[in-house]
């Protein structure tokens, strides 16, 4: 039964956004302080940092909603996840394909040194952005022209970070929609290309730049795939904050690095071809609901339980002792005061919802134009 949204925002909206300024107040200080002297410190206790934040949104799924993450890949490639730097591609499927790129980064260790390539109003986002910002994420304004220096300074940072790390591309460059498909289906057959039915025809210049500059010292490409099964609602941020579940499934194919081509143009074909492939693979799991990789068993583990029950204790003790000290209910001025922070809160929290809703309104121009300009 879904929960009425307005009980929900409130109270996770106060854990996420206070834990989550505390946790970005650390990350400015440390920033400031240890960065200068010592990336690889810094990186380090980062790490440590994002995983305590991210791991309430993991529970978000994990505890509160129940949405089951059905991973299909070979044992040897599951095995090696979190252990290697690896360049992960996906198709874009629906609104939380990050949030399930973060489930899977959980459950293989690397939940703090996931990292990914996101549009540039991410970073605006209160708490969230601030802190992929912090973590090091790439935000891109998705004009070449624009983005070139920023991406290819970005990928070279990485070279020395301390931990296994993924760095997530979604190819396609923006998510899945009816108008988008059609746009990339007209596109393909005036440029004699075979339509695409799944997916939109990728975006190869970020994956060639992210393959010529990471060949040396990233020594895997995880091609993903995404799906939600037809007998299934599509997860939205709107319904796992109303703790209403669904299931996703995902492929998980392990490409070594030292088979990738040599020259921009073949690497450019071979994410093409992927694609291709990928369209194929998803029409087969249409008609059949599953794919033919062997099930990964991911669990549902208790950490982020923990953390979300530790930072709930803190955070009301916290607030108890606030309003002792301060008497702020004992007077109209400040039940107005407190009530306009509630407002506010729930506020940023709608802003939270509608911007991870933002790229389905696209219409079928826009979404035409923008795959000539690619």
């Amino acid at each position: 039964m879904a929960i009425p949204l307005v009980l929900v925002l409130l109270p996770l909206g106060l854990l996420f956004l206070l834990s989550g300024l505390v946790v970005n107040t650390v990350q400015a200080v440390l920033f400031l302080t240890i960065r200068p002297f010592s990336k690889r410190l810094y990186r380090q206790i980062n790490v440590f940092l994002a995983e305590l934040l991210w791991l309430q949104l993991i529970w978000l799924v994990d505890w509160w909603a129940g949405i089951k993450v059905q991973v299909y890949a070979d044992p040897a490639t599951w095995k090696l996840m979190g252990k290697e730097h690896a360049l992960l591609i996906s198709n874009h499927r629906s609104d939380i394909d990050w949030l399930v790129g973060w489930i899977l980064a959980q459950r293989s260790g690397c939940l703090g040194s996931a990292i990914a390539i996101m549009k540039k109003s991410s970073k605006f986002l209160p708490v969230i952005g601030w802190s992929m910002w912090f973590a090091e994420y790439l935000f891109l304004e998705r004009s070449w022209a624009k983005d070139e220096k920023t991406l290819k300074s970005g990928l070279q940072r990485l070279k020395d970070f301390p931990r296994s790390f993924w760095l997530a591309l979604f190819v396609e460059g923006t998510r899945f929609t009816p108008a988008k498909l059609l746009a990339a289906q007209e596109y393909a057959i005036s440029q004699g290309l075979t339509a695409p039915r799944n997916v939109l025809i990728p975006r190869t210049k970020g994956f060639v730049s992210a393959v010529s500059i990471m060949r040396d010292f990233v020594p895997a490409i995880y091609d993903t795939t995404v799906i939600i099964p037809e007998d299934s609602p599509k997860p939205t941020m709107l319904r796992i904050l109303q703790g209403q579940s669904s299931v996703v499934h995902v492929r998980i194919k392990r490409h070594s690095m030292r088979d990738m081509p040599n020259s921009d143009e073949d690497v450019s074909k071979w994410c093409k071809d992927i694609f291709v492939a990928k369209d194929a693979l998803l029409d087969k799991h249409i008609a059949t609901g599953t794919f033919d990789e062997e099930i990964i068993p991911i669990g549902r583990p208790v950490k982020s339980l923990m953390v979300v029950l530790s930072w709930s204790c803190l955070l009301l003790y916290g607030a108890h002792r606030f309003l002792q000290w301060t008497q702020l209910l004992s007077t109209w001025k400040g039940v107005i005061l407190f009530a306009s922070g509630l407002a506010m809160v729930t506020a940023v929290m709608h802003v939270f919802i509608m911007f991870s809703q933002a790229e389905r309104s696209s219409s079928a121009k826009a979404a035409r134009d923008r795959v000539k300009k690619d």
